[in-house]
């Protein structure tokens, strides 16, 4: 078997120079994997699935925003900047479920259940107060996606069996849990500063609040 696949893939290599000529019909058995080593339960593999695409809706509605705060006619700089960063913050946190997926062997073989066209949940914003209140709420029920997906992984098995997944909720618990509290209150921090900034100074108030953003200050 050894030397067959070491022939078939001596012929692929010689036929791909060829590919004008004729057509590869080499082909190598597929492998049978011991699935073993997959301990993932159906419950926990569905809901991570599911959170792919939460974490893809949330980096398109953030785009939206950075999106709408770049155009000429709305120009806050700033505000453009902290969206983009997150949709980039939330494009990457989908990319580590997947790898984790991967790592379980969880990770479907049909990507249309896994991305199904992500749209953002609006396009338009009446100022920038609006927008932080809607990413408040949008990390919120990110927040809550997480912890529902650890509950159902800490649940006793149906019929008396145990799949408490104790690694998953470990991984959610650490690496995304923390930063989606640390968010959610920087987010509230912001709307409350700005909100005081508006009251006082009106329309001027979200101007230097905006600047205070494109340079990194603490708001």
């Amino acid at each position: 078997m050894f030397k067959l696949s070491l022939l078939c893939v001596a012929a692929v290599l010689f036929v791909s120079s060829q590919e004008a000529h004729g057509k590869m019909t080499c082909k190598l058995p597929q492998v049978q994997i011991p699935d073993d080593w997959i301990t993932m339960v159906n419950p926990c593999t569905k809901k991570m699935r599911e959170q792919v695409q939460e974490e893809l809706t949330a980096a398109m509605t953030y785009f939206a925003m950075g999106a709408h705060f770049s155009k000429d006619t709305v120009n806050r700089p700033g505000f453009a900047k902290i969206f983009f960063d997150s949709a980039s913050e939330e494009r990457d946190h989908a990319i580590k479920i997947i790898g984790y997926l991967l790592m379980r062997g969880g990770l479907t073989k049909d990507i249309s259940q896994l991305i199904r066209d992500p749209q953002p949940l609006s396009e338009t914003w009446a100022d920038g107060l609006s927008a932080l209140k809607d990413a408040l709420k949008l990390e919120a029920h990110v927040t809550r996606k997480i912890r529902d997906i650890a509950t159902t992984c800490e649940e006793p098995g149906r019929d008396g069996q145990d799949f408490n997944d104790y690694h998953l909720v470990d991984w959610l618990t650490g690496d995304f849990l923390t930063e989606q509290y640390e968010g959610q209150r920087d987010l509230a921090g912001k709307i409350s500063n700005l909100g005081k900034m508006l009251e006082a100074h009106g329309a001027l108030g979200e101007f230097l609040f905006d600047k205070k953003l494109l340079t990194g200050a603490s708001v």
